[in-house]
């Protein structure tokens, strides 16, 4: 930038040092500097991440030129160092970088947006690829977070091949000040003058935490002193950028416990790098037990981006929210993102990268599915969340329908799709399903008593996604998802069972008798041939919802429209035909329709809608007989 264009060269009001000068930013800038301080960031500690990866660059800068130019070798124990003085509220991160002349500290600290490691990376395009320094800067903005906890800022740099050393001043208002400075060896100090209410950078232990989250596993050693000593503040080892070869089985699960704060050892590990249209290496895991309160954790994927070993965020929301359980780390070079860092643009790369991970992801997850005794425990784990794939995802819904497990009715342990309609009679044309709050209800529930009886299997879905992907898939391989719970059943079709030679009670004669008797309590009342050993049960009407729906919106404090549900009868039961007789005979069977109401409520798990109308009920039928029940005997209350 010249005295020209966006600054000028100002006289001070105080003398100023030998050979200094004073520099104002143009009022345009000025501007800017005051949005990049206090709206590009949303976390004051990301000041950190951005001098640290600044470091990062000069020392890689430095090593890919000493290539050409041995008086530029770094030493050999480059690092960067972070030192804070509590007492001077002093903070200085330090590096043995390729350091920067008093032109380039003008070009890249004086010009708001205008990154030197931007521009040096456009003259690395002919460079062989393994000679490139993993350049993280873009922008050129991010030196400038250090204005939100800093009221001044000193820079002193010395550019590798020179002896001369310049600071760079500036409290981040409108000018800033280019001193002659001394400087032992080449590299960069920049010392932040710590604002009143940014204490907490001052305490080393605040600073290493804010270094293992954002910047772990960068190339070089960052240290921060404390006591006047040196301490390693970073892991240091990017592992997914290694060869499997090069890792031990001990490495990868330290890692896996450092990210995940697990204790257990991973069910699978997934460690790749993709080459081609785009790059990246990634190293993800799926959990080997079930994190304590998954359920209550946040529905979004929290696999960590990392642009060139530096984090940028967990919520890139690289793997869909159906897969959530697997975590890890995904590193690209590709990906261009905005000026905060932190708000992705919605580019066709992470499109891409996140089409790939997924993918990678879910083959890994069928050839695993091939060993069902080591997928049951997975899926015992996650399985649930898995499932949300099919009502979520129309790319992945059949391939998750076909990874997915379920408990039957006619077996033991998990079945699959595929496995289910193996097993399938020549004349069926759907999958069963019930579902419920777990499976060893659904197994007693009278809803599959005629399925049960034919050899027809159901399957018993006992959680509550199952309630609400079923209408989604609508098939598989060909094959409609029935809910046996959901309209009349057709099990003529499979033949009578051998207990349908029981003699039928005169339903013509009872059905309206009931219907008079519970009125809109029920939308229909007629005989099934679904139930064998119960007498009644509910069902949900033709295209309505079924009871586990309804129940699983009320508790979720949602709301369906009123659905009055379908009571269905058994003609062979002995208290149908014991109703029917008293219908004949010109008795009432009001009492006793209200019990059968109630009792297949609480069958299907709710309670009576007046308990108190039940007990009554119930107790006069106990105290007067059937016969006394049947003629309506008064209550006592």
């Amino acid at each position: 930038m010249n005295a020209g264009n966006e600054m000028t060269e100002t006289a001070t009001g105080a003398t100023p040092a030998q050979g200094s000068e004073t520099r104002e930013f143009s009022a345009e800038v000025g501007r800017l500097l005051d949005l990049v301080v206090h709206s590009l960031y949303s976390e004051r500690e990301i000041f950190l991440r951005e001098l640290v990866a600044n470091a990062a660059d000069a020392t890689d800068r430095r090593r890919f030129e000493a290539l050409t130019d041995g008086a530029r070798a770094l030493p050999e124990d480059a690092k960067i160092r972070i030192n804070p003085e509590k007492d001077a509220r002093l903070l200085t991160i330090s590096d043995d970088g390729a350091g920067m002349s008093k032109e380039e500290l003008v070009s890249n600290l004086g010009t708001i947006a205008k990154s030197g490691t931007r521009a040096f990376g456009q003259k690395l395009e002919s460079a062989k690829p393994e000679d490139r320094p993993n350049l993280i800067g873009q922008f050129g903005v991010g030196f400038y977070a250090a204005f939100m906890v800093a009221d001044k800022v000193d820079v002193v740099s010395r550019r590798a091949g020179s002896d001369e050393a310049w600071r760079w001043t500036s409290d981040g208002k409108g000018s800033y000040t280019l001193a002659p400075a001394t400087r032992e060896k080449a590299g960069t100090d920049i010392t932040l003058h710590i604002k009143e209410d940014a204490d907490e950078f001052l305490d080393s232990w605040r600073l290493e935490a804010v270094i293992r989250k954002w910047s772990d596993h960068i190339a070089w050693p960052v240290t921060i002193t404390k006591d006047g000593k040196e301490e390693a503040a970073n892991e240091g080892t990017a592992l997914w950028r290694k060869p499997r070869s090069e890792i031990t089985d001990d490495q990868l699960n330290e890692f896996y416990r450092h990210l995940t704060h697990n204790f257990d050892t991973p069910w699978d590990t997934l460690h790749w790098r993709a080459e081609g249209t785009i790059e990246f290496s990634a190293l993800l895991f799926v959990p080997g037990s079930r994190p304590f309160e998954f359920a209550e954790q946040t529905r979004e994927s929290r696999v960590r981006l990392h642009v060139r070993r530096m984090f940028i965020t967990d919520e890139a929301e690289i793997l869909p929210t159906w897969l959530r359980f697997v975590q890890g780390v995904v590193d690209t070079e590709d990906l261009p993102l905005n000026v905060s860092r932190e708000m992705l643009q919605a580019t066709p790369v992470l499109a891409r990268i996140r089409k790939a991970v997924t993918n990678k992801v879910m083959g890994e997850l069928k050839t695993r599915a091939k060993d069902e005794e080591a997928y049951a425990s997975f899926w015992e784990n996650f399985g649930p969340v898995l499932k949300e794939g099919m009502w979520d995802d129309p790319a992945h819904r059949t391939e998750v329908a076909a990874l997915s497990r379920f408990r039957s009715s006619a077996v033991e342990g998990l079945i699959s799709l595929d496995a289910y309609i193996s097993r399938m009679k020549p004349e069926q044309d759907a999958i069963y399903y019930l579902t419920g709050d777990n499976a060893e209800t659904l197994a007693a529930s009278p809803q599959i008593e005629g399925f049960r009886a034919r050899g027809v299997e159901v399957l018993l879905l006992s959680d509550a996604v199952d309630s609400f992907w079923p209408e989604r898939l609508g098939t598989y391989e060909g094959k409609a998802l029935r809910n046996v719970a959901q309209g009349q059943t057709d099990l003529e079709k499979f033949g009578a069972p051998a207990e349908s030679d029981a003699e039928k009670a005169d339903m013509e004669t009872l059905v309206p008798a009931l219907k008079t008797a519970l009125g809109e309590t029920v939308s229909d009342i007629r005989a099934t041939d679904r139930l064998v050993n119960s007498a009644m049960v509910l069902t949900a009407p033709e295209g309505g919802p079924d009871l586990q729906l309804q129940k699983l919106m009320q508790r979720s404090g949602q709301s369906l429209p009123p659905v009055t549900p379908v009571l269905e009868l058994n003609p062979a039961h002995p208290i149908i035909h014991h109703l029917a007789g008293l219908v004949k005979d010109g008795k009432s069977v009001d009492t006793l329709a209200h019990i059968l109401l109630d009792v297949a409520s609480i069958q299907n798990g709710e309670p009576p809608k007046d308990v108190n109308a039940f007990s009554r009920r119930l107790m006069d039928y106990l105290a007067g007989g059937v016969e006394t029940a049947g003629t309506e005997a008064p209550s006592k209350d």
